[in-house]
């Protein structure tokens, strides 16, 4: 009935967009000031297989989650950017195998998928694009 009168579907899509930047921005912006925050969660058999130290893969990981998060508040790319984060969300899922952080990010991972499906939202520079 309330979203019948204000119609507040509208703003749904920059909810979850705005959502979804705030975590990649929050854990990038970590990772690249403090490389070592996030690696312990990084499996062994992961590591062995970089042929870059973990301190790099940190950065380099953080900093493409910083572009995401800034394409997700921009609302630029926002299909191509929710994608992404899928995707990358997925290979941290596997990575980690089940436990909490794991059925958090599916969490993520589900909410950046339902992103990816969502035609433009109004308030966002894909939109402007359009036009």
């Amino acid at each position: 009935m309330i979203n019948q009168k204000f119609k507040l579907d509208k703003y749904s899509p920059l909810i979850l967009r705005l959502g979804l930047a705030i975590v990649l921005l929050w854990f990038g912006i970590n990772e690249v000031l403090n490389p070592l925050f996030m690696a312990g969660y990084i499996p062994d058999w992961f590591t062995n297989l970089l042929p870059i130290s973990i301190d790099s893969f940190m950065i380099l990981n953080g900093s493409f989650e910083i572009l995401l998060g800034i394409l997700l508040v921009l609302g630029l790319f926002t299909r191509l950017a929710a994608a992404l984060t899928a995707i990358h969300l997925l290979f941290i899922i596997i990575a980690l195998g089940y436990n909490e952080i794991a059925i958090r990010d599916f969490g993520l991972f589900m909410a950046a998928l339902s992103l990816s499906l969502t035609k433009e939202s109004y308030l966002s520079l894909d939109n402007l694009r359009k036009k």
